[in-house]
């Protein structure tokens, strides 16, 4: 049967493709979808470095309204100086120090909470001029020993060129300490741990917090859990003694950003 008009009309529109208004039609609707993926990858973006940067707190120890006690130190030139006095806002401040080296958190705010509860935070609550960084240390107001330096008279390294140097124990009777590489002001604060921050010459090993400084810290900490002392004023005696404490038996610590090494 010979094709019809319209038949061939049909024929040369498929060989073409379709006719001129379907060729020069704009497919919107791929390009709306393209857009709102694109739009979607963004926002997903945007979203995931807000969390990244503002990471919650929640559940993270120490929460607001919990209290846990560590120790620390500053060592010198091989010379552990006398701890920082009691601080003049220790019943405002979330980190403060109730004497005899001891640090008390006790968290405010979130932003005193979770992993924001540093030692530098605890320096800068105190506001007495005491500051570390990877580079420098600031033990006492007015006195600060920089990376290079050479330790001054008096001190068992007189002469020799020091560094800052950091290190942990994840308890109060852990020998081996754990040492920290980067910022020591990062370094979060765990219950009944101990950190010194020191200037020493390569190489050289840290000093523990003093002895007497861990009992205070541990009778803190005991009287805390048995309730029998307020964590917000330095007037109430604790009540319990180090003998009575199981030591935390966990030796994890948390560094800051980079790697540790363990020191024997």
């Amino acid at each position: 049967m010979p094709p019809t008009s319209s038949g061939k009309w049909v024929s040369r529109a498929a060989a073409t493709g379709g006719g001129r208004t379907y060729r020069g039609q704009v497919p919107v609707n791929w390009y709306l979808g393209l857009v709102v993926i694109v739009i979607l990858g963004l926002v997903s973006l945007v979203f995931a470095r807000y969390e990244y940067q503002h990471k919650s707190t929640s559940g993270v120890s120490p929460t607001v309204g919990q209290t846990l006690y560590a120790a620390y130190a500053f060592d010198i030139c091989g010379k552990v100086l006398p701890a920082l006095t009691v601080n003049n806002a220790i019943e405002s401040a979330g980190l403060a120090t109730p004497g005899d080296g001891v640090i008390q958190v006790s968290p405010k705010t979130s932003a005193e909470a979770g992993n924001n509860a540093t030692f530098g935070l605890f320096l800068k609550q105190y506001a007495g001029g005491v500051s570390v960084s990877a580079t420098q240390v600031t033990p006492t107001k007015g006195k600060t020993y920089t990376n290079g330096e050479v330790c001054p008279k008096g001190t068992p390294e007189a002469g020799k060129k020091g560094e800052v140097k950091a290190e942990t124990w994840p308890n109060a009777v852990t020998t081996h300490g754990t040492v920290l590489t980067g910022d020591p002001s990062a370094y979060k604060i765990a219950a009944r741990s101990l950190i010194t921050v020191g200037f020493v010459p390569v190489g050289t090993q840290l000093k523990r917090p003093p002895q007497s400084d861990i009992n205070e810290m541990l009778e803190y900490a005991g009287s805390v859990a048995n309730g029998t002392t307020s964590t917000t004023t330095t007037t109430t005696t604790p009540t319990t003694t180090s003998t009575s404490l199981a030591p935390i038996s966990s030796t994890t610590t948390t560094a800051p950003t980079g790697t540790t090494t363990t020191t024997k």
